[in-house]
């Protein structure tokens, strides 16, 4: 693996993308956005290079581009 630097964690990402951790692990489980792993504690890393390009398609799209769908609204009951 190449210099760890290059990489942010997913906290870092959330921030930087302005969406939730949550959010990021389903995107990486629907392969919208490559994760890479911690040689040693296995953490989802992401490389910086790659998050630019994510984050002008998010600006272009209004934020809904890479998300399949949004949550249903809750209903409480009681």
């Amino acid at each position: 693996m190449p210099n760890l630097q290059e990489y942010m964690t997913i906290k870092d990402v959330a921030e930087f993308l302005g969406v939730t951790p949550n959010t990021l692990k389903n995107w990486g489980a629907a392969d919208k956005i490559n994760e890479y792993r911690h040689p040693i504690n296995n953490y989802r890393l992401y490389r910086e290079d790659e998050l630019s390009v994510i984050l002008k398609q998010l600006e272009e799209s209004g934020g809904d581009r890479l998300s399949s769908h949004r949550p249903k609204k809750r209903v409480r009951t009681k």
